[in-house]
């Protein structure tokens, strides 16, 4: 998929902003394949793919309109990653906007880097010897993703509950979620961007 943003600046008010402000993002795919966004939709083609209630990520920020113009350099990256493991695209930038906010630099307190928030360990084991590299992170999260896919029979919910909390704290709860509070926000977090991803029309 090809995303081009459209973005009015001069009326553009990010999410991220220290007060609360409406300022929903709206996206539509042309003929030609294109994505457009913008928070100024001029088109009835426009539907919501965001709501401006703010939605902290892992990584602190809020998903916002220049969050998704900086999702764009990495696009080609998602497709590729999810062609060769058979992951959902979706899926892949829904942990990313929750995880990093498209930040490739973003490193958590605990050490976890890049976009898809790989800790150090992870990251070796999936492939990626240099974790804050784009294309090494999304294919190492990709591949963590689909090994994850595998143990837990798809079950998004305990598929996600394990990347955020650890598959050994999901195996300890008899694999249910584990009662972090972290982990119970990060599950529906991430699972509403999917499918708010999911449910955008393809271009024909």
């Amino acid at each position: 998929m090809s995303v081009r943003p459209v973005i009015a600046g001069s009326v553009l008010v990010l999410l991220c902003a220290a007060a609360p402000v409406r300022a929903d993002i709206y996206i539509f795919t042309d003929d030609q394949g294109a994505t457009h966004l913008t928070n100024v939709p001029a088109d009835a083609r426009y539907q919501v793919l965001l709501h401006s209630a703010p939605e902290v990520s892992q990584a602190g920020g809020r998903i916002s309109a220049r969050m998704l113009e900086r999702s764009v350099q990495y696009d080609s990256i998602i497709t590729t990653a999810a062609a060769s493991t058979s992951v959902e695209a979706e899926l892949l930038r829904a942990v990313i906007v929750v995880e990093s906010g498209f930040d490739a630099a973003a490193v958590s307190p605990k050490g976890a880097m890049g976009l898809m928030q790989l800790m150090p360990a992870t990251a070796r084991a999936y492939g990626a010897a240099d974790a804050s590299d784009p294309a090494q992170n999304i294919h190492a999260g990709a591949r963590y993703l689909r090994d994850l896919l595998n143990r837990y029979g798809d079950d998004l919910e305990l598929v996600l509950a394990a990347y955020n909390a650890g598959e050994k704290a999901v195996e300890r709860y008899q694999r249910q979620i584990p009662p972090f509070r972290e982990t119970r926000m990060y599950v529906p977090r991430v699972l509403r961007i999917y499918r708010e991803l999911q449910a955008l029309p393809s271009a024909t």
